[in-house]
């Protein structure tokens, strides 16, 4: 049951957080929005089995292109 229950508030978690990072009119809260919801799907992906996969999201969902977009977030303020 705590299985079940982690899992809905999982599914619930990356639901609000795309909600969120689509809707912020800040762009800096948006992207801090976007690598956290990289991060939690990673965690999605180790509870669905795919470590692999699991690892990709981390490593290139959350860290390269979340890094990316704040290098073009600070090029576009200048």
């Amino acid at each position: 049951m705590v299985q079940w229950a982690f899992d809905g508030l999982l599914g619930l978690t990356l639901i609000w957080l795309a909600w969120r990072a689509l809707a912020s009119p800040d762009l800096f809260r948006a992207i801090v929005l976007f690598i956290s919801f990289g991060l939690v799907m990673a965690l999605a992906w180790v509870r669905l089995g795919g470590i692999d996969i699991a690892l990709a999201e981390a490593a290139i969902g959350a860290g390269l292109t979340g890094a990316l977009l704040l290098a073009a977030q600070a090029r576009l303020e200048k």
